[in-house]
Protein backbone atom coordinates (compact mmCIF):
# COMPACT_ATOMS: atom_id res chain seq x y z
CA UNK A 1 0.00 0.00 0.00
CA UNK A 2 2.67 2.41 0.68
CA UNK A 3 4.51 1.93 -3.22
CA UNK A 4 0.65 2.60 -4.63
CA UNK A 5 -0.20 5.90 -1.75
CA UNK A 6 3.31 7.31 -2.98
CA UNK A 7 1.84 6.95 -6.73
CA UNK A 8 -1.04 8.34 -5.71
CA UNK A 9 0.20 11.34 -4.12
CA UNK A 10 2.71 11.81 -7.47
CA UNK A 11 -0.71 11.62 -9.55
CA UNK A 12 -3.59 14.52 -10.68
CA UNK A 13 -6.12 11.66 -8.53
CA UNK A 14 -8.26 8.66 -9.28
CA UNK A 15 -10.28 8.17 -12.07
CA UNK A 16 -12.80 4.81 -12.84
CA UNK A 17 -14.18 6.40 -15.93
CA UNK A 18 -12.11 5.85 -19.23
CA UNK A 19 -14.03 8.11 -21.08
CA UNK A 20 -13.29 10.86 -18.34
CA UNK A 21 -9.37 10.71 -17.79
CA UNK A 22 -6.94 13.47 -16.62
CA UNK A 23 -3.75 13.58 -17.58
CA UNK A 24 -1.71 11.86 -15.13
CA UNK A 25 -4.70 10.65 -13.18
CA UNK A 26 -4.54 6.85 -11.96
CA UNK A 27 -7.24 4.81 -13.32
CA UNK A 28 -9.28 1.84 -11.24
CA UNK A 29 -10.45 -0.60 -13.23
CA UNK A 30 -13.13 -1.16 -10.97
CA UNK A 31 -16.04 -4.48 -12.38
CA UNK A 32 -19.64 -4.17 -11.91
CA UNK A 33 -22.36 -6.57 -12.78
CA UNK A 34 -22.73 -5.46 -16.78
CA UNK A 35 -19.13 -3.38 -16.82
CA UNK A 36 -15.29 -4.89 -16.31
CA UNK A 37 -13.03 -1.76 -16.08
CA UNK A 38 -10.09 -3.95 -16.88
CA UNK A 39 -11.29 -3.81 -20.78
CA UNK A 40 -10.55 -0.27 -20.89
CA UNK A 41 -7.17 -0.30 -19.16
CA UNK A 42 -5.24 0.00 -21.75
CA UNK A 43 -7.70 2.75 -23.65
CA UNK A 44 -7.40 4.73 -19.94
CA UNK A 45 -3.34 4.89 -20.54
CA UNK A 46 -3.96 6.41 -24.01
CA UNK A 47 -5.68 8.75 -22.82
CA UNK A 48 -3.38 10.26 -20.64
CA UNK A 49 -3.45 7.93 -16.64
CA UNK A 50 -0.31 7.62 -15.51
CA UNK A 51 -1.32 3.97 -14.21
CA UNK A 52 -3.97 1.66 -14.11
CA UNK A 53 -4.85 -0.65 -11.48
CA UNK A 54 -6.22 -4.36 -12.30
CA UNK A 55 -6.77 -7.31 -11.25
CA UNK A 56 -6.58 -9.67 -14.20
CA UNK A 57 -2.96 -11.19 -14.46
CA UNK A 58 -3.04 -10.60 -18.26
CA UNK A 59 -3.03 -6.76 -18.10
CA UNK A 60 -0.48 -6.80 -15.65
CA UNK A 61 2.22 -6.20 -18.20
CA UNK A 62 0.59 -2.82 -19.61
CA UNK A 63 3.18 -0.90 -21.86
CA UNK A 64 6.11 1.08 -19.58
CA UNK A 65 5.03 -0.98 -16.49
CA UNK A 66 1.69 1.18 -15.92
CA UNK A 67 -0.15 -1.70 -14.68
CA UNK A 68 -0.61 -2.25 -11.37
CA UNK A 69 -2.05 -5.51 -10.37
CA UNK A 70 -4.00 -6.60 -7.43
CA UNK A 71 -6.41 -9.27 -5.73
CA UNK A 72 -9.31 -6.95 -6.18
CA UNK A 73 -9.57 -3.31 -7.71
CA UNK A 74 -12.54 -2.33 -5.22
CA UNK A 75 -10.68 -4.01 -2.66
CA UNK A 76 -7.71 -1.82 -2.89
CA UNK A 77 -9.47 1.46 -3.81
CA UNK A 78 -11.05 1.28 -0.55
CA UNK A 79 -7.75 0.28 1.36
CA UNK A 80 -6.06 3.37 -0.31
CA UNK A 81 -9.14 5.31 1.05
CA UNK A 82 -8.56 4.70 4.30
CA UNK A 83 -4.67 5.11 4.41
CA UNK A 84 -5.28 8.37 3.20
CA UNK A 85 -8.07 9.38 5.30
CA UNK A 86 -5.63 8.01 8.20
CA UNK A 87 -3.58 10.96 7.22
CA UNK A 88 -6.00 13.58 8.88
CA UNK A 89 -6.12 13.91 12.03
CA UNK A 90 -9.90 15.97 11.62
CA UNK A 91 -13.45 15.96 12.78
CA UNK A 92 -15.17 13.34 10.47
CA UNK A 93 -18.89 13.92 10.69
CA UNK A 94 -20.79 10.66 8.97
CA UNK A 95 -24.56 10.94 8.17
CA UNK A 96 -27.03 8.53 6.86
CA UNK A 97 -30.31 7.62 7.29
CA UNK A 98 -33.90 7.02 5.34
CA UNK A 99 -35.37 10.46 4.76
CA UNK A 100 -33.23 13.66 4.17
CA UNK A 101 -29.80 12.51 4.59
CA UNK A 102 -28.76 14.51 0.95
CA UNK A 103 -30.19 17.50 2.11
CA UNK A 104 -29.08 17.27 5.60
CA UNK A 105 -25.30 17.00 4.40
CA UNK A 106 -26.18 20.27 1.66
CA UNK A 107 -27.06 22.59 5.06
CA UNK A 108 -24.22 21.02 7.02
CA UNK A 109 -22.10 21.89 3.88
CA UNK A 110 -22.64 25.32 3.50
CA UNK A 111 -22.44 25.95 8.10
CA UNK A 112 -19.51 24.33 8.41
CA UNK A 113 -17.96 25.50 5.55
CA UNK A 114 -18.22 29.20 7.07
CA UNK A 115 -15.64 27.78 9.54
CA UNK A 116 -13.32 25.34 7.77
CA UNK A 117 -11.78 24.19 5.18
CA UNK A 118 -14.43 21.84 4.32
CA UNK A 119 -14.62 18.44 2.12
CA UNK A 120 -17.81 16.66 1.67
CA UNK A 121 -19.51 14.08 -0.50
CA UNK A 122 -20.46 15.21 -4.01
CA UNK A 123 -23.57 14.75 -5.26
CA UNK A 124 -24.98 10.95 -3.63
CA UNK A 125 -21.29 9.51 -3.98
CA UNK A 126 -22.22 7.45 -0.66
CA UNK A 127 -21.72 4.08 -1.34
CA UNK A 128 -18.99 1.81 -1.61
CA UNK A 129 -17.33 3.07 -4.69
CA UNK A 130 -18.27 6.93 -3.94
CA UNK A 131 -16.97 7.14 -0.18
CA UNK A 132 -13.64 5.94 -0.91
CA UNK A 133 -13.40 8.28 -4.35
CA UNK A 134 -14.84 11.35 -1.59
CA UNK A 135 -11.66 10.20 0.60
CA UNK A 136 -9.31 9.88 -2.14
CA UNK A 137 -10.46 13.66 -3.62
CA UNK A 138 -9.67 15.01 -0.14
CA UNK A 139 -7.16 18.20 -0.25
CA UNK A 140 -3.95 18.73 1.47
CA UNK A 141 -5.40 21.31 3.64
CA UNK A 142 -8.87 19.71 4.50
CA UNK A 143 -9.41 20.25 8.68
CA UNK A 144 -13.36 18.67 8.57
CA UNK A 145 -14.63 16.06 6.40
CA UNK A 146 -18.05 15.13 6.18
CA UNK A 147 -19.41 12.26 4.47
CA UNK A 148 -22.89 10.94 3.52
CA UNK A 149 -23.46 6.69 4.15
CA UNK A 150 -26.10 4.74 2.02
CA UNK A 151 -27.22 1.23 2.50
CA UNK A 152 -29.35 -0.92 0.77
CA UNK A 153 -27.95 -4.09 3.07
CA UNK A 154 -27.10 -4.62 6.31
CA UNK A 155 -23.25 -4.26 6.96
CA UNK A 156 -23.05 -1.73 4.67
CA UNK A 157 -22.60 1.10 6.91
CA UNK A 158 -20.42 -1.24 8.82
CA UNK A 159 -18.05 -1.54 6.11
CA UNK A 160 -18.12 2.26 5.30
CA UNK A 161 -17.41 3.23 8.84
CA UNK A 162 -14.33 0.79 8.52
CA UNK A 163 -13.10 2.88 5.74
CA UNK A 164 -13.67 6.41 6.77
CA UNK A 165 -13.78 6.20 10.51
CA UNK A 166 -16.23 8.98 11.40
CA UNK A 167 -15.12 10.18 15.00
CA UNK A 168 -19.26 11.85 15.05
CA UNK A 169 -21.93 10.90 13.24
CA UNK A 170 -25.97 11.12 12.88
CA UNK A 171 -28.98 9.72 11.84
CA UNK A 172 -31.70 12.05 10.23
CA UNK A 173 -34.25 9.23 11.01
CA UNK A 174 -35.58 5.71 10.17
CA UNK A 175 -38.14 5.06 7.82
CA UNK A 176 -39.63 3.23 5.40
CA UNK A 177 -37.31 2.89 2.24
CA UNK A 178 -35.19 -0.28 0.80
CA UNK A 179 -36.82 -3.11 2.50
CA UNK A 180 -36.03 -5.18 -0.35
CA UNK A 181 -32.50 -4.77 0.77
CA UNK A 182 -33.17 -5.31 4.44
CA UNK A 183 -36.29 -7.69 4.35
CA UNK A 184 -38.28 -5.35 7.41
CA UNK A 185 -38.12 -2.38 8.75
CA UNK A 186 -36.42 -3.58 12.09
CA UNK A 187 -33.47 -4.72 10.21
CA UNK A 188 -33.19 -1.36 8.67
CA UNK A 189 -33.17 0.24 12.01
CA UNK A 190 -30.45 -2.50 13.02
CA UNK A 191 -28.16 -1.49 9.63
CA UNK A 192 -28.86 2.35 10.15
CA UNK A 193 -27.79 1.51 13.97
CA UNK A 194 -24.24 0.39 12.39
CA UNK A 195 -22.91 4.13 12.77
CA UNK A 196 -24.04 4.54 16.90
CA UNK A 197 -22.03 1.31 17.18
CA UNK A 198 -18.81 1.98 15.97
CA UNK A 199 -18.91 5.72 17.31
CA UNK A 200 -19.60 4.02 20.82
CA UNK A 201 -16.48 1.69 19.83
CA UNK A 202 -14.31 4.27 18.82
CA UNK A 203 -15.29 6.94 21.57
CA UNK A 204 -17.35 9.28 19.26
CA UNK A 205 -20.02 11.10 19.67
CA UNK A 206 -23.41 11.15 18.31
CA UNK A 207 -25.69 14.42 17.14
CA UNK A 208 -29.56 12.98 18.52
CA UNK A 209 -32.89 14.57 17.17
CA UNK A 210 -34.84 13.98 20.47
CA UNK A 211 -37.90 14.80 17.81
CA UNK A 212 -37.62 11.80 15.85
CA UNK A 213 -38.61 8.41 16.80
CA UNK A 214 -36.28 5.57 17.10
CA UNK A 215 -33.13 6.96 17.08
CA UNK A 216 -32.60 7.11 21.30
CA UNK A 217 -33.25 3.11 21.79
CA UNK A 218 -30.84 2.34 18.75
CA UNK A 219 -28.41 4.25 20.73
CA UNK A 220 -26.02 2.03 23.20
CA UNK A 221 -25.98 3.55 26.17
CA UNK A 222 -21.92 4.45 26.18
CA UNK A 223 -22.11 6.47 23.39
CA UNK A 224 -21.57 10.32 24.03
CA UNK A 225 -24.05 12.71 22.25
CA UNK A 226 -25.63 15.68 21.64
CA UNK A 227 -29.00 16.72 21.49
CA UNK A 228 -31.00 18.41 19.70
CA UNK A 229 -34.71 19.37 19.58
CA UNK A 230 -37.78 21.83 18.93
CA UNK A 231 -39.55 20.49 21.48
CA UNK A 232 -37.61 19.13 24.30
CA UNK A 233 -36.65 21.03 26.84
CA UNK A 234 -33.72 19.22 27.77
CA UNK A 235 -32.33 18.98 25.11
CA UNK A 236 -28.10 20.30 24.45
CA UNK A 237 -29.78 22.83 21.82
CA UNK A 238 -33.21 23.70 20.85
CA UNK A 239 -34.34 25.26 18.00
CA UNK A 240 -37.91 26.58 16.98
CA UNK A 241 -39.74 26.66 14.58
CA UNK A 242 -41.24 29.87 13.40
CA UNK A 243 -43.01 28.62 10.49
CA UNK A 244 -42.90 24.91 8.61
CA UNK A 245 -46.00 26.36 6.06
CA UNK A 246 -44.67 27.73 3.18
CA UNK A 247 -40.82 28.33 3.45
CA UNK A 248 -39.40 27.32 6.39
CA UNK A 249 -38.37 29.86 9.60
CA UNK A 250 -36.81 29.24 12.42
CA UNK A 251 -34.87 30.59 15.42
CA UNK A 252 -32.28 29.76 18.35
CA UNK A 253 -30.81 31.39 21.07
CA UNK A 254 -26.89 31.70 21.40
CA UNK A 255 -25.35 33.71 24.16
CA UNK A 256 -28.54 35.33 25.04
CA UNK A 257 -28.98 36.47 21.64
CA UNK A 258 -31.78 35.44 19.59
CA UNK A 259 -31.19 34.84 15.98
CA UNK A 260 -33.70 33.86 12.94
CA UNK A 261 -33.00 32.66 9.54
CA UNK A 262 -35.75 31.93 6.88
CA UNK A 263 -35.13 29.38 4.48
CA UNK A 264 -36.15 28.58 0.71
CA UNK A 265 -36.85 25.19 2.09
CA UNK A 266 -40.47 24.14 2.85
CA UNK A 267 -41.63 21.28 4.78
CA UNK A 268 -41.91 20.51 8.30
CA UNK A 269 -39.50 17.04 7.25
CA UNK A 270 -36.93 19.77 5.64
CA UNK A 271 -37.03 21.73 9.25
CA UNK A 272 -35.69 18.98 10.86
CA UNK A 273 -32.62 19.06 8.08
CA UNK A 274 -32.20 22.82 8.96
CA UNK A 275 -32.76 22.14 12.73
CA UNK A 276 -29.80 19.21 12.74
CA UNK A 277 -27.57 22.33 10.54
CA UNK A 278 -28.11 24.40 13.27
CA UNK A 279 -27.18 22.61 16.17
CA UNK A 280 -24.11 20.51 14.51
CA UNK A 281 -23.03 24.45 13.91
CA UNK A 282 -22.94 25.74 17.14
CA UNK A 283 -21.46 22.40 18.64
CA UNK A 284 -18.27 23.01 16.11
CA UNK A 285 -18.79 26.99 17.00
CA UNK A 286 -20.12 27.70 14.07
CA UNK A 287 -20.55 31.61 14.37
CA UNK A 288 -24.50 32.14 14.59
CA UNK A 289 -24.47 34.69 12.04
CA UNK A 290 -22.59 32.52 10.00
CA UNK A 291 -24.91 29.88 10.81
CA UNK A 292 -27.85 32.11 9.98
CA UNK A 293 -26.33 33.30 6.34
CA UNK A 294 -25.46 29.31 5.49
CA UNK A 295 -29.28 28.23 6.20
CA UNK A 296 -30.30 31.37 3.88
CA UNK A 297 -28.38 31.10 1.02
CA UNK A 298 -29.16 27.67 0.37
CA UNK A 299 -30.62 26.72 -2.66
CA UNK A 300 -32.14 22.78 -3.13
CA UNK A 301 -31.11 21.45 -6.51
CA UNK A 302 -30.94 18.18 -8.39
CA UNK A 303 -34.72 17.99 -8.38
CA UNK A 304 -35.01 17.76 -4.50
CA UNK A 305 -37.99 20.17 -3.00
CA UNK A 306 -37.38 22.40 -5.77
CA UNK A 307 -40.56 24.72 -6.60
CA UNK A 308 -40.94 25.64 -9.94
CA UNK A 309 -42.79 28.05 -11.85
CA UNK A 310 -43.46 26.85 -15.78
CA UNK A 311 -46.06 28.05 -18.22
CA UNK A 312 -48.57 29.11 -15.80
CA UNK A 313 -48.31 26.09 -13.81
CA UNK A 314 -46.22 26.03 -9.85
CA UNK A 315 -45.05 22.57 -9.43
CA UNK A 316 -43.29 20.74 -6.57
CA UNK A 317 -40.12 19.07 -7.93
CA UNK A 318 -39.09 16.36 -5.44
CA UNK A 319 -37.94 13.61 -8.27
CA UNK A 320 -34.75 12.87 -6.79
CA UNK A 321 -35.89 9.64 -4.27
CA UNK A 322 -39.21 8.01 -2.86
CA UNK A 323 -40.27 6.12 -0.23
CA UNK A 324 -43.77 5.94 1.80
CA UNK A 325 -42.61 7.83 4.26
CA UNK A 326 -41.03 10.63 2.29
CA UNK A 327 -44.45 10.89 0.54
CA UNK A 328 -46.95 11.48 2.66
CA UNK A 329 -44.48 13.88 4.52
CA UNK A 330 -44.26 15.87 1.18
CA UNK A 331 -47.91 15.43 0.69
CA UNK A 332 -48.88 16.76 3.62
CA UNK A 333 -47.10 20.06 3.28
CA UNK A 334 -47.89 20.36 -0.42
CA UNK A 335 -51.56 20.34 0.70
CA UNK A 336 -50.82 22.88 2.95
CA UNK A 337 -50.35 25.35 0.58
CA UNK A 338 -52.71 28.00 -0.33
CA UNK A 339 -53.69 27.11 -4.57
CA UNK A 340 -56.79 27.29 -6.73
CA UNK A 341 -56.41 23.81 -7.93
CA UNK A 342 -53.94 21.44 -6.22
CA UNK A 343 -52.67 17.85 -8.29
CA UNK A 344 -50.68 15.00 -7.04
CA UNK A 345 -48.74 12.90 -9.87
CA UNK A 346 -47.18 9.68 -7.67
CA UNK A 347 -44.43 8.51 -9.12
CA UNK A 348 -43.83 4.67 -8.38
CA UNK A 349 -41.42 4.41 -5.07
CA UNK A 350 -38.73 1.37 -5.86
CA UNK A 351 -36.76 -1.43 -3.37
CA UNK A 352 -39.59 -1.97 -0.99
CA UNK A 353 -39.65 -5.54 -1.74
CA UNK A 354 -41.91 -7.80 -0.65
CA UNK A 355 -43.78 -4.82 0.87
CA UNK A 356 -44.30 -2.72 -2.33
CA UNK A 357 -48.06 -3.34 -3.83
CA UNK A 358 -49.28 -2.59 0.22
CA UNK A 359 -46.98 0.38 0.16
CA UNK A 360 -48.56 1.66 -3.13
CA UNK A 361 -51.79 1.23 -2.39
CA UNK A 362 -51.62 3.18 0.95
CA UNK A 363 -50.26 5.72 -0.40
CA UNK A 364 -52.92 5.82 -2.85
CA UNK A 365 -55.38 5.76 -0.47
CA UNK A 366 -53.90 7.96 1.61
CA UNK A 367 -53.46 10.76 -1.04
CA UNK A 368 -57.26 10.34 -2.48
CA UNK A 369 -58.35 11.11 1.32
CA UNK A 370 -56.69 14.46 0.89
CA UNK A 371 -58.27 17.93 -0.13
CA UNK A 372 -56.93 17.58 -3.62
CA UNK A 373 -58.04 18.35 -6.91
CA UNK A 374 -56.61 15.53 -8.67
CA UNK A 375 -54.86 12.46 -8.04
CA UNK A 376 -52.49 10.32 -11.24
CA UNK A 377 -50.39 7.92 -11.17
CA UNK A 378 -46.87 6.75 -13.17
CA UNK A 379 -45.25 3.31 -13.01
CA UNK A 380 -46.58 0.01 -12.92
CA UNK A 381 -46.13 -0.07 -8.64
CA UNK A 382 -49.47 1.59 -8.90
CA UNK A 383 -51.08 -0.02 -11.93
CA UNK A 384 -53.83 -2.53 -9.79
CA UNK A 385 -54.54 -0.18 -7.24
CA UNK A 386 -54.92 2.68 -9.10
CA UNK A 387 -57.17 0.73 -11.83
CA UNK A 388 -59.09 -0.59 -8.67
CA UNK A 389 -59.98 3.18 -7.70
CA UNK A 390 -60.28 4.64 -11.00
CA UNK A 391 -57.35 6.88 -10.68
CA UNK A 392 -55.73 8.14 -13.96
CA UNK A 393 -52.67 5.08 -14.80
CA UNK A 394 -49.75 5.84 -16.81
CA UNK A 395 -46.77 3.54 -17.62
CA UNK A 396 -44.42 6.11 -17.89
CA UNK A 397 -43.61 9.64 -18.27
CA UNK A 398 -43.59 9.75 -22.01
CA UNK A 399 -47.19 8.22 -21.90
CA UNK A 400 -48.41 10.78 -19.44
CA UNK A 401 -46.83 13.95 -21.69
CA UNK A 402 -48.46 12.51 -24.80
CA UNK A 403 -52.13 12.65 -22.63
CA UNK A 404 -51.43 15.94 -20.87
CA UNK A 405 -51.65 17.11 -24.89
CA UNK A 406 -55.14 17.10 -24.97
CA UNK A 407 -55.98 16.85 -20.70
CA UNK A 408 -54.68 20.34 -19.64
CA UNK A 409 -54.32 21.15 -16.33
CA UNK A 410 -56.22 24.12 -15.25
CA UNK A 411 -53.70 27.36 -15.13
CA UNK A 412 -52.60 28.27 -11.71
CA UNK A 413 -52.38 24.89 -10.80
CA UNK A 414 -50.27 23.88 -8.32
CA UNK A 415 -49.21 20.32 -8.97
CA UNK A 416 -47.30 17.73 -6.95
CA UNK A 417 -44.20 15.25 -8.93
CA UNK A 418 -42.42 13.07 -6.38
CA UNK A 419 -41.25 9.63 -7.55
CA UNK A 420 -38.22 7.23 -6.73
CA UNK A 421 -35.00 8.50 -9.27
CA UNK A 422 -35.34 5.80 -12.06
CA UNK A 423 -39.11 7.16 -12.91
CA UNK A 424 -37.70 10.58 -13.95
CA UNK A 425 -40.31 12.73 -13.22
CA UNK A 426 -38.81 15.51 -13.79
CA UNK A 427 -39.13 14.86 -17.44
CA UNK A 428 -42.33 16.28 -17.29
CA UNK A 429 -41.11 19.46 -17.77
CA UNK A 430 -39.31 19.15 -20.05
CA UNK A 431 -40.74 19.67 -24.10
CA UNK A 432 -41.52 15.75 -25.33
Amino acid sequence: MDTLYKLYLGSTGICTDSRRIRPGCIFFALKGEHFNGNRYAKEALARGASLAVVDEPELADLEGSQGYLVADVLTTLQQLAHHHRRQFDVPVLAVTGTNGKTTTKELLAAVLGRRFALHHTPGNWNNHIGLPLTLLGMPAETNFLLLEMGANHEGEIKALCQIAEPTHGLITNVGMAHLEGFGSFERLRKAKAELYHHLAEKKGLAFLNLDEPYLQEMLPESLHRFTYSSQHAQADCRVEAVQTQGTIRLAFEQTGQRFTAHLQLSGRYNFQNAMTAVAVGLYFEVPPEDIVFALEHYRPAMNRSQWVEKEGYRYFLDAYNANPTSMRLALEDFVSREASVKIAILGEMFELGSYAEKAHAELLDYALQLPLDSVLCVGSGFRQTAEERGVPYFEDVRVLQSWLKTHPFPKGAHVFLKASRAVALERLLEVP
